[in-house]
């Protein structure tokens, strides 16, 4: 992947004071991203000075210029729950037939879970369904039904890092006929211990090409001494039966160089959440010589931009 040579492309100093709340934030990284005609629209993860997260939607009609809305994008029927949300983050976006739908990840008292809401006139969020019993983050929905049911990529937090930290070492399939009820499908992929993915969770949406889905996944390095390393990689799963992999990178595609990337809130990370493919085929098939430009997080503190094509990603993907 190549950087962009704006990056970074959002950080702290261009989310507007909305409130005395929501005022000077402290970061604003790891936004879902969507196509909306010629323009994109990142819904970005704003974390204020009292630790407080929120959604703000940006836009931009050259993909990597951006203008902040200054109103939050609040998400409807979360009050309703019985168990309290203190936060929500990490938003991906998917469109479905006419719909654009975001799975993101939500504290609760016990533990991590994943919500899905619609996104209503391009300014609220309307939640759709709530996984209230299992402990998981990093879902992204497939931007289609696959053998009659939706589906969705996600990491069960199934264990803890030094620091007693929930996360995960493997990405499963989770399926639903109505986008309300989820249930745990099969086990997708897992860490490889030792190597630059030790653990993993998906990224932006799988991307529908003609040699299947080009799923973009991130991988944390946890053996080094001083911290750990997060980074880009890439897999291709099956059209019909995405739970299983065609190929899988040896490399990582994405490692944090850059000093932005480097230093903040938390060190060495980049986090990819947003793809957008520039070229679809008249079947809805990312064409092998389009652009993709990719959106991530960087060290927890700011916005990146980086470029690569379809076919360069797929050739990643079978690198032995």
């Amino acid at each position: 992947m190549k950087r962009s040579p704006q990056n970074p492309i959002l950080t702290r100093a261009d989310i507007p004071d909305i409130s005395l709340r929501i005022s000077d934030v402290s970061s604003v990284f790891n936004p879902g991203a969507i196509a909306i005609g010629d323009r994109t629209l990142l819904l970005l993860r704003v974390q204020t000075r009292g630790r407080e997260t929120l959604f703000l939607l940006a836009e931009s009609a050259d993909g990597a210029s951006f203008s902040v809305r200054p109103e939050p994008v609040e998400i409807e029927g979360l009050d309703k729950l019985e168990s309290p949300v203190h936060h929500v983050y990490d938003p991906r976006l998917t469109r479905i037939d006419d719909e654009i739908y975001v799975v993101f990840s939500a504290d609760t008292d016990d533990g991590c879970r994943l919500g899905v809401a619609r996104l209503r006139e391009e300014r609220r969020l309307e939640l759709v369904s709530f996984s209230a019993k299992r402990d998981s983050r990093n879902g992204v929905l497939f931007p289609e039904k696959i053998g009659g049911r939706y589906l969705r990529l996600e990491r069960p937090n199934s264990r803890q890092d030094r620091s007693g930290v929930a996360g995960g070492d493997e990405i499963w399939t989770a399926e639903s006929e109505d986008l309300v009820e989820w249930r745990l499908g099969t086990r997708v992929m897992s860490g490889r211990p030792r190597y630059w993915d030790e653990l993993i969770g998906s990224g932006p949406p799988p991307l529908k090409t003609r040699e299947g889905w080009l799923h973009i996944y991130h991988g944390v390095a946890t053996h080094f001494a001083a911290a750990s390393v997060y980074q880009a990689g890439v897999s291709l799963l099956d059209l019909d039966d995405p739970s299983r992999v065609i190929a899988r990178g040896r490399n990582n595609v994405l490692e944090p160089r850059e000093p932005y990337e480097q230093v903040g809130q938390v060190p060495n990370v980049v986090f990819p959440t947003g793809m957008i493919a520039e070229r679809i085929d008249e079947e809805g098939f990312a064409r092998a010589e389009g652009p993709l430009r990719i959106y991530y997080g960087a060290a927890d503190s700011c916005v990146g931009l980086a470029e690569t094509s379809v076919v360069r990603l797929l050739e990643e993907c079978r690198i032995e």
